[in-house]
């Protein structure tokens, strides 16, 4: 459980009410059937129409990476590999074969089992490459996809704020106290349209893309440290070459982690 994206949300709803309600603002005024008709409805429908179906049938799926990212803790994943050259080292590669059927991981166990079954290593970086490839294009996906929500609740949010005005000056002859009733209710779908765009639709689009970026790491030391191994390197080659990819104040765990 990801507990920055809940705690995120939380606080910007938080705040958002808190200061309404500070303002004396009623909760119940917020709420508007039609201007919710209006703005998620347009927005849900905006949203399938620029996409593939693919896309909005698996938008649950997608938006659960936001809420249940893995631990992408990449200090185990070079201890085993620093492991893996240690014992190719000593016995060859057909040693991994039993660590392979162990690994739960079926990028890195796919990358291995090339590796053991002797593929030309061009072969073996091209096809980890192009799954890489295909895996940060379906991560994108999910991040457009709630952009363009972002990027349309806004507008119909103005939308419903217009047909709400719309029937307000159709109605001017009447009671003036219903009729400034009226113009809040109508501004109440912008509200939705705004806040739904800035607090759930483009914070989620940013989180699905840092996920993203972490997984696409993982998976870039995953083949560097696959294609050391097949290359014969010692256990410090690999260290050295697989924390490379970590900032400073990371690597200097790795010598516990391996431990």
């Amino acid at each position: 459980m990801d507990l920055a994206t809940i705690i995120g949300i939380v606080v910007c709803f938080g705040g958002f009410l808190g200061g309404f309600l500070m303002e004396g603002g009623q909760l119940t005024s917020l709420v508007q059937v039609t201007a919710a008709a209006i703005v998620f409805g347009g927005t849900a429908g905006a949203g399938i129409t620029s996409a593939p179906l693919s896309d909005s049938v698996n938008l649950m799926k997608i938006t659960m990476k936001a809420f249940m990212r893995p631990n992408y803790d990449l200090g185990p994943i070079i201890a085993k590999f620093v492991s893996y050259a240690e014992k190719v080292r000593r016995e060859g590669l057909l040693v991994l074969e039993e660590d392979v059927e162990q690994e739960d991981d079926a990028f890195l166990r796919s990358g291995l089992q090339l590796v053991i079954d002797g593929n030309d290593t061009d072969l073996v970086k091209d096809i980890l490459a192009t799954e890489l490839r295909y895996l940060e294009d379906r991560h994108h996906r999910g991040a457009l996809y709630y952009e363009t929500l972002g990027g349309f609740a806004p507008t119909f949010g103005i939308i419903g704020t217009v047909m709400g005005l719309i029937t307000v000056l159709a109605n001017l002859g009447g009671d003036v106290a219903a009729l400034g009733a009226s113009v809040a209710v109508a501004f109440v779908a912008t509200l939705y349209g705004v806040v739904s765009a800035n607090a759930v639709f483009l914070p989620l689009a940013n989180k699905l893309k840092r996920a993203s970026k972490e997984e696409a790491l993982m998976r870039e030391i995953m083949i560097e440290g696959i294609l050391s191994i097949q290359a014969g390197d010692n256990a410090r080659i690999v260290r050295e070459k697989l924390a490379a990819f970590l900032p400073p104040s990371m690597r200097a765990g790795l010598s516990e982690q391996e431990e």
